[in-house]
This record gives structure tokens, sequence and C-alpha cells, in this order.
């Protein structure tokens, strides 16, 4: 289901998952217990702490309230696929919705969305793991993802509801500051000791707890003096 946003962008859900943790070979015959396997779902109430029927194996890095949902950018199968001339499954880095127009330099921290019946809102960029690696048997693919910043995001879920795989999206508030997806991930990854930069990022309130924290405890050591 398409939806016109404005004059210029529709977004488009391109593929709805969700799954619960399981094993998953990789390797030689190794295994691990990962939630990132998700299948194409017709619909799935989603609830403050993520999708019924959806979870996440390592709740240390993955799951809770400020990344209750993941979104990837299905432009970038695209891009993965050409550059290493191999075809991507559906969901293949974990995420529950695979949207078109909704690029990390276009979105922002703490832009609102409605999404079906429910509301959701962006908390930080994602922090993509080596499980994408193990999936995909492509150490190349998780580099790339994070020297592009083509990590995908996570929300928070404001009003809980039923999520349908034709539910509409559509921007509700756009975020005053306007501190890009693609913006926070420069920062996160490679401009840790940019001051302005970390305090821009902050200066967002709605900004997901664990990366409130791990900034604040990045600026307070590039202020200190030792």
């Amino acid at each position: 289901m398409c939806v016109q946003v404005d004059s210029s962008k529709i977004i488009e859900l391109r593929n709805f998952s969700i799954g619960l943790p399981q094993l998953m070979k990789y390797g030689n015959d190794k295994e691990i217990h990962t939630g990132i396997c998700k299948q194409t779902t017709e619909e799935a109430f989603l609830k403050k702490d993520g999708f019924l029927g959806d979870g996440a194996a390592d709740l240390r890095y993955h799951g809770g309230s400020d990344r209750a949902v993941c979104v990837y950018p299905y432009e970038h199968y695209l891009l993965w696929e050409k550059e290493f001339e191999k075809p991507l499954p559906s969901s293949n880095f974990g995420e529950n919705l695979t949207v078109t127009n909704m690029l990390e330099k276009d979105v922002h921290i703490g832009d609102i969305f409605r999404l079906g019946e429910a509301v959701i809102q962006i908390t930080q960029g994602r922090v993509p793991c080596s499980t994408i690696t193990k999936r995909t048997n492509n150490p190349f693919l998780l580099k790339r993802m994070v020297q592009t910043g083509f990590t995908g995001y996570l929300c928070r879920v404001l009003e809980e509801g039923m999520v349908r795989k034709d539910s509409q999206i559509t921007l509700l508030e756009l975020h005053p500051k306007q501190v890009s997806i693609l913006y926070g991930n420069e920062i996160y990854f490679h401009k840790q000791k940019d001051i302005e930069g970390i305090k821009k990022v902050l200066s967002v309130e709605e900004l997901a707890n664990e990366w409130k924290e791990l900034l604040e405890s990045r600026l307070n050591k590039l202020i200190t003096p030792i």
C-alpha cells in the first residue's frame, strides 16, 4: 500500500516480517540462537515492547522499548545485491519493516509515523552485529553497512495497534531539530571525538537511552581535563 507523504515522496511497505529466536546454522555446521531469521507475515499486533510473535535472542543489544521496531530501507537491498552480485532474502537484516523512501538521510531521530493502527517514533540508528555476517556469509557487507551508515534504524511505540502487510505508513510529525539517522550514525561510528556533533545528537530528547548514555560518556571524557 502506498501513501503520499509530500509532493516528492511515497512511502511503501515492501515487506513486513516477524519471528521468534531460533537456531541458525552458519559456517561449518556452527549454530547460533538468533532472532534475525524473520518471516513475512500478514498481520501482527504491535505492543510497546514490539510485535507479538517477534523477539530477540540477545536482549543486551536487541529489543526493549527504545528498539521495539526495526526498519531497513528497501533501496539498500538493490545496492548490496549489485555490489556483491548476490541476491538477498526478504528481511535479510532481521528488520520488521522493509520500506521505500525512508532512507537514513531523510528521516530523523524523533520523527513520528503512523504505522497501520499504531504510532512509532524513530529513536536511533541500528548498530549492526556479526549475526548479519553469519547469516549472509559475507564479512564485507557488515563493514560496508557501517562505512556508509546504511544500517537501518529503530523505533519506540507511542501507540499500540494492529499492523498489516498492506498498512500505510504516514509521517505525523517531523522532529524540529532534524538530526538525521545518517548524521547520528556518522557521529556514533566515525566521528567519535566530534564534540559539537555529539552535542547535536544529544540535543534530541527523544534519542534512545542507550545512545544517550554512551554519547554522554564520550562527551564527558572529551571535555573533562585529564
